[in-house]
């Protein structure tokens, strides 16, 4: 394969590339899952502990320290309730912000596959979204066990937040093939999306309500990609209500628009990889 080649930037070529390189995605991104704890002792079981260990942080601060309650609508005042509505924030931050923050060093950091190999590298931002997540599952199960531990019942409506975090899923891998190929030619964007992440955090309705935002701010933080996602997961999760369908198909439009505009960039801008590296 000629690294210098047009590569086809179709909706339907990615669909086609994801779907023949499948198995290849099953294998890396499980590779990358086992590596991550290469060495420790306790190996994947990490996986399990860590979430479990942050949610035991967050109960004992929010409900023993700060004595947090979680207002707005559904709210109950249950002294670890608002421990669970802020990990519900959390898992969804952390799918978004860890596959961001890998993406502009995905490229520089498997070298080999753009010089040496033929090797499909538009699936590496993928792989990363992947392992991230195994470990957002991990930590999914850990708050619904914490939930029915708490509270003795599960929502039905559970069952739809696959449905919830589909269309942050396909947008955020949008956003970190885009990044991946800046990641190539500008250096700094590494640091960069570090401070953007960052502050997405503070921005978004993670340790606090939507309803919490004075009236002049709050059009900011809906606007911002992660808000709705969070507050309908706590919907779903949280307060047992179903889903906003319409609002998730708009999300869903955008994502996959956006999904195929990073794809399209980093078909066209990867002839230059191999010149850069």
């Amino acid at each position: 394969m000629n690294p210098h080649a047009a590569q086809p930037t179709s909706l339907p070529a990615l669909v086609t590339s994801l779907w023949r390189n499948r198995e290849l995605i099953g294998q890396m991104t499980k590779r990358d899952v086992v590596g991550r704890y290469q060495g420790s002792a306790m190996g994947l079981a990490w996986s399990f502990f860590n979430p479990v260990f942050m949610l035991v942080v967050y109960t004992f601060v929010f409900s023993e320290i700060f004595k947090s309650r979680w207002g707005g609508v559904g709210a109950t005042d249950s002294k670890t309730q608002f421990a669970l509505v802020l990990f519900v924030g959390m898992i969804v931050l952390s799918l978004f912000s860890e596959v961001l923050n890998r993406a502009p060093g995905l490229i520089l950091s498997n070298a080999n596959y753009v010089k040496k190999v033929v090797f499909p590298i538009e699936i590496l931002p993928v792989v990363a979204m992947g392992a991230t997540l195994f470990h957002g599952l991990i930590s999914l199960g850990v708050l619904l066990a914490a939930f029915v531990i708490f509270n003795g019942y599960l929502h039905w409506t559970a069952v739809f937040l696959p449905l919830v975090l589909l269309p942050l899923v396909i947008l955020t891998t949008g956003l970190a093939w885009m990044l991946a190929s800046l990641g190539v030619f500008l250096r700094d964007v590494g640091q960069f999306i570090g401070i953007v992440t960052t502050v997405l955090m503070f921005l978004s309705p993670v340790f606090y309500p939507v309803t919490a935002v004075p009236e002049r701010f709050r059009p900011f933080i809906m606007a911002q990609p992660l808000t709705f996602i969070i507050e309908q997961a706590r919907e779903v999760l949280i307060w047992g209500h179903l889903p906003n369908w319409i609002g998730l198909g708009i999300y869903t439009l955008a994502a996959i628009a956006m999904a195929w505009a990073g794809y399209a960039w980093f078909q066209k801008t990867r002839k230059g990889f191999a010149d850069v590296l």
